[in-house]
């Protein structure tokens, strides 16, 4: 990356200043372009130490500064003591030929340094069809998982299926309803049950395999097998729904398997020993105000029975005994919650601080035509995550879901998200990658032929291209700190900004043949350099969109066109 050269070199600067080498030197990009590529203020950081004015440090920086060492062709000091930065043409062809080099590799790093992390995501109870909610958190949860693996983390997914507690016997006494109804028999459905139609199908397929067998048998073995068989029904459709969607996991870990292998039992024994449980109103609890928590919390209920507190604490120690280290945990903002309580109950076993990490998101909004749409067919009461994806796309549900911050609001806009125009940020983003393959079908050019080191890439002189290859450059560093923050939305804003850079620069050669890539006039070895900046292009679109989980088309057309428009599919 540019900047880690370039702060190599004001860390060899300040050293012989005498400067103690664990001084930060923090580098960003100056608002207004026109000031430069990187900006930095160590100067007035320094002030105290040094004894000296801002101004007088920053000069001394700049003139020790070796240009060539850093890749930049200017050093600037402004105001009070900031320095600017500009690139030089030299680092810029360096960096073209870079991304060439690692192609599909290209904006992978390794802080993770292999390291497990593992991300929960969806963790759906199996209680009915996955709304889009879950599949927010679907989109979010894989992309957080990629973003990891371009860092260098070994990520394993998982979900959590929570087959196990009073949501899932509501589902049992629904599904014996609706059996019983649709079997001629008389038998009321239960006011807090599931009514999607769902419901009705899974009774149905009941019939059909076993007859009227558990006809008017309300037993607790008739009500085992209407458990058993919905979630099996609703766990095979959920895992196909997903699959769809592109989302694979690693390991589906079942909330009953913690009482079947006794871990429940253990943890509550493990906290026991802590000394940190005791026993109210017939209730166990744990004192997890001892732990930033903002009251304590019952485990175990008056009943007998335990709270979803404690298979919680049970699944994430197995999360850590796992060898799972770093744990994400990516889930909906109701679950805020949990998190404190979580983490004091793993406190009280002696699990660090912020374990789990967690990513929340807000609920999603689907507008039509400005109005809300809030019920399927089939699920009832929502929107199903299928019914979505299946109109507008994997493509663009994947996109729209990851487009804006997790903590943010999102409202998903039915009629943008079948606009096949620029409007449409993901067909923008698409489009770019296949205006750039159009080109090189047009030049009768193998794109993975291109030997950017036979390219004069000093001849890509006009500002436009310029601009476009540092911001090419700036893939890794944006993939590096979106995995770092969780944010998928930082790579989906990134590729927005590529894909309007790259659109100008393309409708540039329309203006002015000159600035063709391919055509009359433009000469063999300006076109050569052309080619590799847009096969650059390329390799940083397909990238974005593979980390995001979208795919990059060759060929795409559009409604209005538009020559670019490229060719038909």
């Amino acid at each position: 990356m540019a900047a880690d050269k370039l702060q190599a070199e004001l860390q060899r600067v300040l050293g012989e200043m005498g400067v103690d080498a664990g001084h930060p030197v923090t580098l960003e990009r100056p608002r207004n372009p026109d000031h430069g590529d990187w900006a930095t203020n160590v100067a007035l950081t320094l002030a105290k130490p040094l004894r000296r004015s801002p101004r007088q440090i920053a000069d001394e920086l700049a003139g020790r500064i070796d240009a060539a060492a850093a890749g930049v062709s200017a050093v600037e000091v402004a105001g009070p003591g900031f320095i600017n930065f500009r690139l030089a043409g030299d680092y810029l062809a360096a960096g073209l030929q870079s991304i060439l080099s690692a192609g599909a590799d290209y904006g992978r790093s390794n802080p993770g340094g292999g390291r497990p992390v593992m991300v929960e995501f969806v963790s759906a109870n199996p209680t009915g069809p996955l709304h889009i909610g879950h599949g927010r958190q679907a989109a979010l949860g894989d992309a957080v998982s990629e973003l990891l693996a371009w860092a260098g983390w070994k990520v394993h997914r998982e979900f959590y299926y929570n087959d196990a507690g009073e949501q899932i016997m509501r589902l049992a006494r629904s599904v014996w309803a609706r059996y019983q109804q649709e079997s001629g028999a008389d038998a009321a459905f239960p006011e807090d049950g599931y009514h999607g139609e769902y419901v009705r199908e899974i009774a149905r397929e009941l019939i059909a395999l076993h007859g009227e067998r558990w006809k008017g048998d309300d037993s607790p073995e008739a009500m085992d097998e209407m458990r058993r068989f919905a979630v099996a029904r609703l766990r095979e459709e959920q895992n196909r729904d997903l699959d769809g969607f592109g989302v694979r996991f690693d390991e589906f870990f079942l909330e009953s398997s913690l009482y079947t292998s006794g871990r429940v039992e253990d943890t509550i024994r493990r906290l026991r020993e802590t000394g940190h449980v005791y026993e109210k109103d017939g209730a166990v609890w744990l004192r997890t105000t001892e732990f930033g928590d903002d009251k304590d919390r019952v485990m175990v209920k008056s009943t007998g029975h335990p709270t979803y507190f404690l298979p919680d604490v049970a699944y994430h120690l197995s999360k850590w005994e796992r060898g799972f280290r770093r744990a994400i945990n990516v889930q909906g903002s109701d679950h805020h919650g949990t998190t404190a309580r979580v983490r004091a109950g793993l406190r009280a076993l002696g699990l660090p601080e912020g374990y789990p990490e967690y990513v929340l998101h807000q609920m999603v909004l689907v507008m039509r035509e400005g109005v809300e749409v809030k019920f399927s067919k089939r699920a009832g009461d929502y929107v199903t995550l299928r019914e979505l994806y299946d109109e507008v796309g994997v493509d663009v549900a994947r996109y729209f879901f990851l487009m804006r911050r997790a903590e943010a609001q999102l409202t998903f806009d039915i009629d943008l998200a079948l606009d096949r125009s620029d409007k449409n940020p993901v067909y923008k983003v698409q489009y770019a990658h296949a205006r750039m393959s159009s080109i090189f079908r047009r030049a009768e050019v193998d794109p993975g032929t291109l030997d950017a080191a036979s390219a004069d890439l000093s001849l890509l002189s006009d500002d436009a291209e310029a601009e476009l290859v540092k911001l090419l450059l700036r893939f890794p560093e944006v993939v590096a700190a979106a995995a770092e923050r969780h944010a998928p939305h930082a790579l989906s804003e990134y590729a927005e900004e590529v894909a309007g850079a790259v659109n100008s620069w393309y409708h540039a050669g329309n203006r002015d043949p000159a600035l063709r890539v391919i055509g009359p006039g433009v000469a063999p070895e300006v076109s050569r350099a052309r080619l590799v900046l847009a096969r650059a292009v390329q390799i940083v679109l397909r990238n974005g969109l593979a980390v995001l989980g979208i795919t990059a088309p060759e060929r795409m057309q559009r409604e209005s066109g538009d020559e670019a428009a490229l060719e038909a599919v």
